[in-house]
């Protein structure tokens, strides 16, 4: 049987569609989301929400009581930002701006979210209050931590929040959580070695950084295979490396670097990676009259779904699509989110929605999949209700 709610919003759904594919023409990257803003408060202003600009920067939260006696809040999270990716999906409405692009479903999440805000503004029979928040730069720049700051659980107070994605590859329609880490955290590394340089033909005149350059990104992949238990999880990978000039093959260059990621999921092992890196790093540099300098920048934490409110989306999850179609124990990824800052504060879960498709994110050729907008809508409207269900 068709869910009712899923029902009920369907005389939204071209008005959605049309929604999203306008903000995805129109793709706005980190700090920059002012005019997706301006569409977001404007739409909620137009259903009656208390809406409030700015925090993070250009982050927006829309407040909707419930006509039932409650003092409980829920939380509901979108990012809005995109890529700085050169769309070639050659979609009617595809990206405006040169370089920039909505490769990772922040467009769909957005329009889910104002979806659910439409359908619970018209149908508040919940007790307590609900949060709308959109947020900013996701990719990056740690728009989470920015509202965070700027008092979003102060002047937004929440019992618990929660946080969706869409997923290309989990089955269009299907939904997938688990309790615990479900997301890594995200480090980035940077090592510049230093040595005197020289002539190509006399390497033995000076000290040549490219050899221990050459022995670390090797030895990279040793931190853990032996420093890490064989029960935890890591990967630290190289990203860029660049040193010496394109027309000067004969020239041993004085300085090269190399930067990567490191994601794992405890703070113990991060504090193995950048131990590790670090040693490694110096260690082959002396070892070979070099020096080398090293830069390890944690950025978002782990994802941490807690177990009470994993069980309450996955069982908002399956009164949507039904249990056959959520995997409550789903893998960890090693992917990162800054909702995990979030989570840090305030207990809640993180969702995967399945969106089929044959394009990963972060990819020219991505596009959000517009037969899940309802499906995500009207599972935050289902959320809404069994977190609001009563005084």
């Amino acid at each position: 049987m068709p869910d009712p709610i899923v029902a009920a919003l369907r005389s939204h759904e071209s008005a959605l569609i049309a929604l999203r594919r306008d903000i995805h023409a129109h793709p706005e990257t980190a700090y920059e989301e002012v005019r997706t803003a301006a569409i977001v408060a404007a739409e909620l202003r137009a259903l009656g929400l208390d809406v409030a600009e700015g925090i993070g920067r250009t982050g927006v939260v829309g407040t909707l009581a419930g006509t039932r006696p409650g003092q409980r809040a829920i939380g509901l999270r979108a990012d809005m930002d995109a890529l700085h990716i050169q769309e070639t999906t050659g979609a009617p409405y595809a990206s405006t701006v040169p370089g920039k692009m909505h490769a990772c479903g922040h467009d769909g999440h957005t329009t889910m979210l104002l979806g659910a805000a439409r359908y619970l503004a018209a149908n508040r029979d919940f007790a307590g209050t609900v949060q709308f928040i959109f947020q900013p730069a996701e990719e990056g720049l740690a728009g989470a931590r920015a509202m965070i700051e700027d008092g979003l659980f102060d002047r937004f107070p929440v019992d618990s929040v929660y946080g969706l994605h869409a997923m290309p590859f989990l089955p269009e329609g299907h939904f997938a959580i688990r309790p615990g880490m479900i997301m890594a955290s995200s480090d980035s590394w940077t090592v510049r070695f230093h040595g005197t340089g020289g002539h190509g033909a006399a390497p033995q005149t000076g000290t040549d950084p490219s050899v221990p350059l050459a022995h670390f990104m090797l030895g990279l992949q040793t931190i853990v295979g032996r420093n890490l238990s064989g029960l935890d999880s890591a990967v630290i990978s190289v990203g860029h490396v660049t040193g010496g000039l394109w027309g000067s093959p004969n020239i041993i260059p004085s300085e090269f670097v190399v930067r990567g990621t490191a994601r794992s999921y405890t703070n113990e092992v991060r504090d193995t990676l950048e131990r590790r890196i670090a040693a490694l790093a110096q260690g082959l540099a002396a070892s070979h009259e070099c020096t080398a300098v090293v830069e390890y920048d944690r950025r978002y934490p782990p994802t941490y779904n807690h177990p009470t409110q994993t069980g309450i989306a996955a069982d908002a999850a399956a009164e949507t699509v039904g249990s056959g179609r959520v995997e409550r124990n789903t893998a960890p990824l090693m992917g990162s989110e800054d909702f995990s800052y979030m989570l840090e504060e305030k207990q809640g879960a993180y969702i995967m929605l399945g969106t089929g498709g044959a394009h990963a994110v972060h990819t020219p050729l991505y596009d959000f999949n517009d037969r899940v907008i309802l499906t995500g809508a009207a599972y935050w409207v289902r959320l809404v209700l069994r977190e609001l269900s009563s005084a």
